[in-house]
């Protein structure tokens, strides 16, 4: 049954278990809960797993860092001793937080990497080179971690973070092994559906993290649409974790399609981050403000998601994250304010798992006719008289001021409408920022396309140009715009 979500997930490490210095005080270990407490969030998710092992003392899969002693590494040996003055002291970590997560009113979920399994064999890892979730023993364990957080745990259920791979730990299977075991792989899911959901007196979840497109997922042998079929999940949460830059326009719209025509609800992800050091434009990590994060959600609900999934914001979470997570839950609320959309760009690393994107565009040579198409959702209502300014920018590598552009939005020149030049990012010397000012061409609400070709250079300027990224930003009032009077 679709059911209504705000999520926060917590990856048990980089903010919460690396940071604070042991022994643990309560109020560090019920951090992760309480910076997300008073806000619209509901669901809890926290990452019990690395590759290297579990962040609570599991009997039966290993404990993070348990084979690792002496330690070679400030943040190891502090989640280590972090969880052992827990346990010290007759805590059990993972217990800690899921009583503090129901005493705030959260549902607990606890998410397992299902590509790392510390303590079996390393050989069976595909990172080193094994076959993963062929070999039976790993299946067997992975399973048994999960049954061990379904029932020995009072979580809420469990979720099967298949996407973290490869960016975040090894595959479940080789590439070359996807389509002969993706039946092996629905009947792991099969076989976790059947200990959650038969357990009493209360039905656990199951959940998945999956990639963002079909394609990306039966690669990994994951065929989410036998699980949605089958109603083996009550949920699934697309995401590509190498890629942290926030994604206004993620194509989801055939998993939202599968889920809700067999009842399954679908939490949409947010990544962090406006920009990163893997950019082909590198302004280094900045973290996405609540208009970007704002403009994603708004177009996450348009296409009818049922909830929102944040996760690595800005740490410690201030008043500008609290406000985001509080204006998650709402679509209305986030209709009528500022927001900032990203369109996504291909990061450095093409070769890696990824899905397809509009950006980065070189165009070679100035020509008339050569106009490239760049697509993009928008969530808001143009025609509100509430929204007083549109505004696009672009991010054009290798262009000088005395470059010609032509632009048409849905067909329509934007050859009358106001444009301005500035530096791009750091460097005075690769590129500029054009930003459009829509004035009298607006775009849609839902699609639209802008497109954009080099009409003239100057005759001794040979090198390319690149457009790197797309921007669109509006911006609300609160009286409705007009002209003055005469």
């Amino acid at each position: 049954m679709r059911k209504r979500r705000t999520i926060y997930f917590n990856d048990a490490r980089h903010y919460y278990l690396f940071i604070f210095e042991p022994p643990m005080r309560m109020e560090d270990a019920w951090r992760p809960i309480d910076e997300v407490a008073g806000t619209a969030v509901d669901t809890f998710i926290y990452g019990a797993s690395r590759d290297d092992g579990l962040f609570y003392p599991s009997k039966c899969g290993m404990r993070f860092c348990e084979d690792a002693r002496p330690f070679d590494a400030v943040p190891y040996w502090r989640a280590w001793h972090n969880m052992q003055s827990l346990i010290d002291r007759g805590f059990d970590p993972l217990q800690v937080l899921i009583d503090r997560a129901h005493d705030k009113g959260m549902d607990f979920i606890a998410s397992l990497r299902l590509g790392g399994y510390g303590g079996m064999p390393e050989e069976w890892s595909v990172a080193r080179g094994g076959r993963g979730f062929v070999h039976e023993q790993v299946r067997d364990h992975q399973s048994a971690v999960l049954a061990e957080l379904v029932n020995d745990y009072a979580t809420e259920g469990v979720e099967l973070d298949f996407a973290a791979p490869p960016a975040g730990g090894s595959l479940c299977l080789r590439f070359e092994d996807a389509a002969e075991y993706a039946p092996v792989m629905t009947d792991f899911v099969r076989r976790i559906a059947g200990v959650a959901h038969g357990r009493q007196p209360k039905r656990g979840l199951v959940g998945a993290r999956v990639y963002p497109t079909e394609e990306l997922n039966r690669k990994c042998g994951l065929d989410v649409r036998t699980w949605l079929d089958e109603g083996l999940v009550d949920y699934v949460a697309p995401i590509l974790y190498g890629d942290f830059v926030v994604d206004a326009n993620m194509p989801i719209e055939w998993l939202v399609d599968a889920a809700h025509a067999n009842d399954v609800s679908v939490y949409a992800t947010l990544q962090p981050y406006y920009s990163d050091d893997r950019k082909c434009r590198s302004d280094g990590i900045v973290f996405a403000s609540p208009a970007m994060t704002r403009a994603a959600a708004a177009n996450f609900w348009q296409l009818d998601v049922d909830g929102l999934y944040a996760w690595f914001m800005k740490w410690p979470l201030g008043d500008a994250e609290r406000r985001t997570l509080s204006e998650l839950a709402d679509p209305d609320l986030i209709q009528m304010q500022d927001k900032h959309y990203i369109i996504r760009s291909r990061t450095k690393d093409d070769d890696r798992h990824d899905y397809p994107s509009t950006l980065p565009i070189e165009i070679e040579a100035p020509g008339p006719g050569q106009r490239l198409r760049i697509p993009f959702r928008l969530a808001d209502d143009t025609r509100d008289d509430r929204l007083h300014s549109i505004r696009i920018r672009m991010a054009i590598a290798g262009t000088v001021s005395a470059d010609r552009y032509v632009m048409r939005l849905n067909g329509e020149s934007l050859a009358a409408e106001p444009c301005t030049r500035s530096h791009l990012g750091r460097s005075l010397y690769d590129g500029q920022w054009l930003e459009i000012r829509l004035q009298k061409v607006r775009p849609q609400r839902g699609e639209n396309v802008l497109e954009v070709g080099l009409l003239e250079r100057p005759e001794d300027f040979r090198s390319p140009v690149t457009i790197q990224d797309v921007e669109i930003i509006t911006e609300y009032g609160l009286l409705p715009a007009g002209g003055a009077a005469g």
